[in-house]
């Protein structure tokens, strides 16, 4: 039955291109067989071996273009090959490891592995024999312990000489499984600084590359001499070479010299830490720049192998120099490389530090103390920031209209719709409203910061305060809109946060300009680290996770986006609304001019705005008179689709489409008209409906609005005025960093006064708990004191 199973594994792997190849994996279950489909032409279009004096290429500047890499370098440590308590190999582990690479493999990727392990496989089998011989021994002297320390006896070298065929036989019969072939290629240092030895062993690799053929390298431990002080082995142009004496600096030499895209380093720590992992403060890197190195503290080497983290990073490093994308992780952690290549945060990834931007975690932490910064400056001096980024937004307009213009024409070929270019579009008349929102944001910081919101005299010579402070560290995330940005910059600046901000893709060149000016802002008062711009998705996938650094996260964007947000986002707190759902209910009381007025603008003012009506709600003794008709020509003269609600549909023989659902957020020039019976009707619709964001009453009779607005749960409730009155600027905020729709902290258009939180003050003089106990000397007085005294 297993000679059946094999011969069936063979025959599949070599029938041609209907299967590529066969697939053995392993699960908790046993194992089981799937196939493949045909290989990616990729595979046939080999690059030729080059020496190592070609021109420095450049590198992945993040993880999310890994899944580019097409020429693969994989090591694998002693400590990921060796089990444990050290007795022979990690069998399950390197069975996972094989089916990764084969399935890199199989996608058309070139793929090197240099490999330890020979020296653990001889081991376990000479100790083997040894217990076996020793037997005899043990049986004449029970005293004799020479079983204890059986595995000390054994000479390395013979043990990889026992090993290295065995290991190789390892990996043949589990590639196999893929239909992937292998070859060994042993190696000694000396080779490596003979130039016709070295120049053969590329010569071999460029030729098994070009045959599919996956080369195992390892060093030929059975004859390799014993450790020498370090010689390099030259670069060329001029170059640093690099010394080798373990599998981390033959890996990297080897990968430079086969110009890889990618070199993954697998040992049994997840990462490079800043400290040792097991001292306190030690905190993983997840990118590594070279100009990192001097603030990192290493620990010992690996108890299993020869290289520790200091050799490592000395050889990502160098293989970085040139052109060769590094990533440090665990592989003993399920699934690393197809997880690297995807793009996840495994390890640590090396990065230059010319890269388009700096490893998000210093990032993260510059806005923390920039924060910081923010908090020790006078108020004058916030408000001096926000103003002059308010003048630089008018002086540098024809620069900004320039960046965004290059934005509107890449959306226009990409197809970007016309919602989503009217939220991308900056124009002067736009330009110059939010200057004037930052100028009226900036004679509000005068007073944000330190207020003093109550006094408080617990006794003699005992006052207590309660002041606003900064949150801390915001991260803001936005969509399509970069006028977004110096808005949020400006109420960041006045509550003295610290801001990340993260936008769409399609306002790059707005946003990078934009966030210039803001930096040059900040520059006056010696806090330019204090905002910044972050810009992969793979980046923000970093900041939702770090709560130690963001303390509130707020999007603002689509339905999906802010859904996306909350469901990453497990430890920091997310401020905001994901729809914008909202309804004007015209009152059988309404006035009709009023009520037309404020139809149109709550629809067609801004279509895309959160704040416009989605839902019209008709009381219906207006279907008796000339209002409805009245509305709906209104609507369609001005381009508006009207779509009718379940109850409206019923009572209109001929009338508009039926809408696909109440609960929409068209974002567009079209609405849902529906008709009630009364205003419960109303209130209990836009209950069962709405988003809790903006909802309007017309009516001319008070009882009935006030009734409407004491009942209706919704962060912005409005009688005989337009839905889009729900916005910061018009609420006299200066501007808005989000509409929020929780029930907790800020709700409604959220201004300074919602990125602000507060802390207690105490004033004492020797005061102590115990004076007020029973039989204490003090006695509590707890009398409120005026403000304004403060």
């Amino acid at each position: 039955m297993y000679t059946g199973r094999l011969t069936r594994i063979a025959r599949a792997a070599l029938s041609p291109m209907k299967y590529r190849y066969t697939r053995l994996a392993s699960s908790s279950t046993g194992l089981w067989l799937s196939h493949a489909q045909p290989g990616s032409q990729i595979a046939g279009m080999r690059r030729a071996l080059q020496t190592s004096d070609r021109p420095r290429r450049a590198t992945f500047t993040d993880r999310s273009q890994l899944k580019y890499a097409r020429r693969l370098v994989v090591k694998l440590g002693s400590a990921v090959i060796t089990r444990e308590d050290e007795h022979g190999l990690a069998l399950g582990r390197l069975a996972s490891i094989v089916e990764q690479v084969a399935e890199c493999q199989n996608e058309g990727r070139e793929c090197i592995m240099v490999t330890s392990g020979a020296v653990a496989f001889g081991k376990q089998k000479l100790t083997q024999e040894l217990l076996m011989s020793l037997s005899m021994r043990e049986t004449l002297s029970p005293a004799d312990h020479t079983r204890e320390h059986a595995g000390t006896l054994l000479e390395p070298r013979a043990a990889a000489a026992v090993g290295q065929s065995g290991l190789m036989s390892l990996y043949d019969a589990m590639f196999a499984q893929y239909g992937v072939k292998l070859a060994q290629v042993l190696v000694t240092k000396p080779d490596f600084y003979n130039e016709e030895t070295r120049k053969n062993l590329f010569s071999t690799l460029s030729e098994l590359i070009s045959l599919n053929i996956v080369p195992i390298i390892n060093t030929n431990d059975a004859v390799s001499p014993p450790p020498q002080a370090d010689e390099e082995v030259a670069g060329s142009g001029g170059r640093r070479g690099i010394s080798i004496k373990d599998n981390d600096s033959l890996a990297a030499m080897l990968a430079a010299e086969v110009q890889a895209d990618l070199l993954i380093l697998m040992s049994d720590v997840d990462g490079i830490y800043n400290l040792p992992p097991w001292q306190d403060g030690a905190k993983l890197l997840r990118t590594f720049s070279s100009d990192q190195r001097g603030n990192i503290k290493f620990g010992q080497k690996s108890k299993v192998g020869t290289g520790g983290m200091d050799s490592k990073v000395n050889a990502a490093t160098w293989a970085l120099d040139r052109g060769v994308s590094v990533v440090i992780c665990n592989g003993t952690q399920e699934k690393a490389i197809k997880s690297i290549m995807a793009g996840r945060k495994i390890g640590t990834f090396f990065t230059d530090t010319s890269g388009p931007s700096a490893p998000v975690e210093v990032v993260a932490e510059n806005a923390r103390t920039g924060s910081r910064v923010m908090q020790s400056l006078r108020p004058e001096e916030r408000a001096s920031a926000i103003n002059t980024l308010a003048n630089l937004l008018e002086s540098r307009q024809g620069d900004i209209l320039d960046a965004n213009n290059k934005d509107l024409e890449e959306a226009q070929k990409s197809g970007v719709a016309k919602p989503l270019l009217s939220r991308l579009s900056l124009t002067p008349s736009k330009l110059k409203s939010l200057s004037a929102g930052l100028r009226q944001i900036a004679d509000s910081s005068h007073q944000n910061v330190g207020r003093v919101l109550r006094r408080t005299k617990l006794a003699e010579g005992l006052e207590l305060k309660q002041i606003t402070v900064p949150i801390g560290v915001l991260l803001v995330i936005f969509e399509s809109r970069p006028d977004s940005l110096p808005q949020v910059a400006a109420l960041a600046m006045s509550s003295a946060n610290g801001l990340l901000l993260k936008g769409g893709k399609e306002a790059a060149h707005s946003n990078k300009y934009l966030i210039e000016l803001v930096k040059e802002a900040l520059n006056t008062v010696g806090a330019s680290n204090a905002i910044s711009l972050v810009s992969t998705r793979e980046e923000i996938g970093d900041l939702l996770s770090m709560e130690k650094h963001i303390d509130l996260i707020i999007p603002r964007g689509s339905s999906e986006l802010v859904r996306s947000i909350q469901e990453q986002s497990k430890h920091i707190p997310v401020l905001g609304h994901a729809e914008g759902i909202c309804h004007v209910y015209v009152d059988k009381d309404a006035d009709i001019e009023k009520a037309l007025k404020i139809v149109r603008d709550s629809k067609c003012d801004y279509p895309a705005a959160c704040n416009a009506m989605e839902t019209l709600l008709i009381h219906e003794e207006h279907l008796n008179g000339t209002f409805f008709a009245d509305v709906c020509n209104m609507l369609q003269k001005e381009g508006v689709k009207i779509n009718s609600g379940p109850r409206l549909r019923q009572q209109l023989t001929f009338g508009p489409p039926a809408a696909k659902s109440m609960k929409t957020e068209y974002g567009a020039l079209e609405c849902t008209i529906e008709v009630v019976s009364d205003l419960e009707e109303a209130i209990n619709h836009i209950h069962r409906y709405g988003s809790s964001h903006t909802e309007v009453i017309v009516t001319e009779d008070s009882r009935s609005a006030a009734h409407f607005q004491r009942q209706v749960d919704s962060a912005c409730v409005f009688h005989n005025a337009s839905s889009r009155f729900a916005d910061g600027f018009r609420f006299g905020l200066g501007a808005e960093v989000g509409i929020s729709t929780a029930r907790i902290h800020a709700r409604g258009p959220v201004g300074v006064d919602g990125l602000l939180t507060t802390k207690w003050i105490l004033h004492g003089d020797g005061h102590a708990a115990s004076d007020f106990a029973e039989n204490g000397t003090r006695t509590f007085v707890h009398e409120s004191l005026p403000l304004q005294d403060a």
